[in-house]
């Protein structure tokens, strides 16, 4: 039986090359796509690779040190992680399919068989024993299996590209949350320093209102801005606490196990020795682990095709068995009692292959749904680093105007005390410079804060800062 299978063997091997589907062909991004960004224009950048680790271009070790923590700890990242494990564990079931298929099967029943059926000198009642090994092997002529194993590394590594994305996230999130803590502070101190400066001046007006040198409504007005100012305290508190908080949950802590130096991080937000390295087009389409996985996806959908397509032909499976049965005492392994069955079974949907083909057109349809989102995930990719980039530009823009009208607000309100001293401006005029001062401080406090933030911003758009802690490939 054997010599009769084994050109049917060696047949099946021969065809099991044939496709059932056009090979794979990665999409292909817009030429324009390629070439530098609008805003690499900006001086505030520069048309070098990007940094891996990009958060080490502040040389803050307090925030090389939490970052670190964030993509040891961080929960969303041990999720990503657990969904590779389960890709990977698909893939080895997809491959286990080129194996044979063995199954072990056992029996033991006691009983009272018919007389007709009981073989002479064998009790009527008595213990069954039945064993048997079963084994299969799918001839895969039309590449199911093949495209099952390709469809499901294809879910593997966009598993591990979403787990990159996923680093990329949290990474951008924890140094936003430490620059959120450092800016709170730096606006809260900001805001402390106007306020002693009011207390100052009321301190003044008053000892004047008392030798008849000021009227009472001017120690009311500072008092009152000197309260607005006070009001605005307890809001940046909240503000700083809520950025620590975060910060704890981004690294896996819970608020009370946050480090005491973070909780009592200053309020000196780390800034760029350097104009920021934002590459082009091209190495940002092959660094964004978003656009990786989208064509990864693409592949596993297209293999699908062909998974499907397979089931208009045969499928042929290769399968045999051995087994004993034995009645009481007898021993199952020698005589009679011994089995064994070798044959193919061809399973063939056929005439009615309407079915088929409905899962074959749905297969189509979700391959060319992820064509699409490919394509949408590329131009999104481009968007966000060119808003990212623009956003950034204007913010330190901003900053600029911002300093230089804090600054001559500063000596607007130096020369207005000067000159109340003197008796050359009545005393509503100081009041509105050192209102206009404050306003300015606070102004610029909050332009830094988004200057800090659009940096952000843009290094998540370039998508870096995964590949020194992606997983190891299956």
């Amino acid at each position: 039986m054997i010599r009769k299978l084994l050109p049917l063997l060696l047949g099946a091997s021969a065809l099991s090359a044939c496709a059932t589907v056009p090979a794979y062909t990665p999409p292909v991004a817009p030429q324009a796509a390629a070439g530098p960004f609008l805003g690499s224009a900006s001086p505030t950048v520069s048309t070098a690779a990007t940094a891996d680790r990009w958060w080490t271009l502040y040389h803050d070790a307090r925030l090389d040190r939490l970052v670190e923590d964030t993509l040891a700890q961080n929960t969303d990242v041990r999720v990503a992680v657990a969904r590779i494990e389960r890709a990977r564990a698909q893939l080895r079931g997809a491959r286990s399919q080129r194996l044979p298929q063995t199954g072990v099967t056992t029996s033991a029943d006691y009983g009272r068989s018919a007389a007709a059926q009981t073989p002479v000198g064998v009790d009527r009642e008595s213990w069954t024993f039945d064993g048997g090994l079963d084994v299969s092997y799918e001839v895969d002529l039309f590449g199911r299996v093949k495209s099952g194993i390709t469809a499901a590394r294809g879910d593997l590594e966009a598993a591990e590209a979403d787990a990159a994305a996923v680093r990329v996230a949290v990474i951008a999130d924890t140094v936003r949350a430490y620059f959120d803590v450092t800016t709170s502070a730096e606006r809260l101190a900001v805001a402390q320093q106007t306020v002693a400066l009011l207390d100052r001046s009321i301190r003044i007006t008053t000892a004047r209102f008392e030798v008849g040198r000021s009227d009472r409504l001017d120690v009311i007005r500072v008092t009152a801005l000197r309260d607005q100012q006070q009001a605005q305290i307890p809001a940046l508190q909240a503000d700083r606490d809520a950025a620590l908080f975060r910060l704890a949950t981004l690294t896996g802590r819970t608020p009370q196990a946050l480090p005491s130096e973070i909780a009592s991080a200053g309020n000196v937000t780390p800034a760029l020795a350097q104009p920021i390295p934002v590459g082009d087009g091209a190495a940002l389409l092959a660094r964004r682990p978003d656009v990786k996985a989208a064509e990864r996806r693409l592949s596993a959908d297209a293999a699908r095709v062909g998974v499907a397509t397979a089931d208009l032909y045969p499928r042929i499976t290769l399968g045999g068995s051995i087994g004993a049965t034995a009645l009481g005492s007898a021993n199952p392994f020698t005589g009679g009692p011994f089995r064994w069955l070798l044959g193919p079974l061809i399973n063939w949907s056929f005439p009615n292959q309407e079915p088929v083909r409905a899962r074959i057109a749905a297969a189509k349809a979700d391959s060319a749904a992820s064509l699409a989102q490919f394509d949408g995930t590329v131009l999104r990719a481009l968007e966000e680093t060119e808003r990212a980039l623009a956003s950034y530009s204007h913010a330190l823009e901003r900053e600029q105007t911002l300093a230089s009208a804090r600054d001559a607000a500063a000596r607007a309100a130096a020369i207005s005390v000067a000159r109340q001293r003197e008796g050359r401006i009545d005393f509503l005029t100081l009041l509105d410079a050192q209102r206009t001062l404050a306003s300015a401080d606070a102004d610029l406090a909050a332009a830094k804060r988004a200057v800090a933030f659009a940096q952000v911003d843009v290094f998540r758009a370039l998508g870096g800062g995964w590949e020194a802690a992606s997983p190891p490939r299956a």
